[in-house]
């Protein structure tokens, strides 16, 4: 009974761990900007799909749920804080749509599974980063209005920069997958 309870204790330690550093590196990813055409690329979203694919989606939905109240409550944890505003007032603006789409991201990023072949993993990496995209749109539509260019402005910029990111993860699945056992 002991050991049944070490090994728990030594788990949740391990669980608690992984999801504070994962708020720190999605935090780092949002503050790093890669010269990318036609706008700059942070690694936001890879680091989203690399929490679901790596850790599963209880870590994973819970170190993007602690970054995402980290912002909330004011600390400058996303891209282009504190220049253009910090806490609610960021978070409400046009971006949210997006924020809130990295927690659907990394859920359906949890399902992909060793086994996967490499086709698979693509395709339910696509349709878990194009949530982001559906989000962020549907709030940005809302915020600004329907008539303005919503998808040249919204997701039209950031193609060629997720599907290279996409394509990085899916080569590097294999390897991340063993993450899971770690815990």
């Amino acid at each position: 009974m002991e050991l049944i309870k070490q090994n728990f204790q030594s788990k949740f330690v391990k669980s608690i761990l992984i999801i504070v550093i994962g708020s720190i590196v999605l935090t780092i990813s949002a503050k790093i900007k890669i010269p990318f055409y036609p706008v700059p690329m942070t690694m936001q979203t890879f680091v989203v799909l690399l929490l679901g694919v790596s850790f599963g989606y209880k870590i994973g939905l819970s170190a993007v749920g602690l970054y995402l109240i980290e912002g909330i409550l004011g600390l400058p944890v996303f891209s282009n804080t504190p220049e253009r505003g910090i806490g609610i007032v960021y978070f409400t603006g046009p971006t949210m749509g997006y924020l809130i789409g990295f927690l659907s991201a990394c859920y359906l990023a949890s399902f992909v599974k060793l086994n996967d072949n490499f086709f698979l993993i693509l395709a339910k990496l696509v349709l878990a980063v194009s949530t982001i995209y559906i989000f962020g749109v549907i709030w940005l539509g809302t915020l600004i209005g329907w008539e303005k260019p919503i998808l040249s402005l919204g997701v039209s910029p950031f193609l060629l920069a997720e599907a290279f990111k996409i394509l990085l993860l899916s080569l590097l699945v294999k390897k991340l997958v063993k993450l899971k056992t770690f815990i």
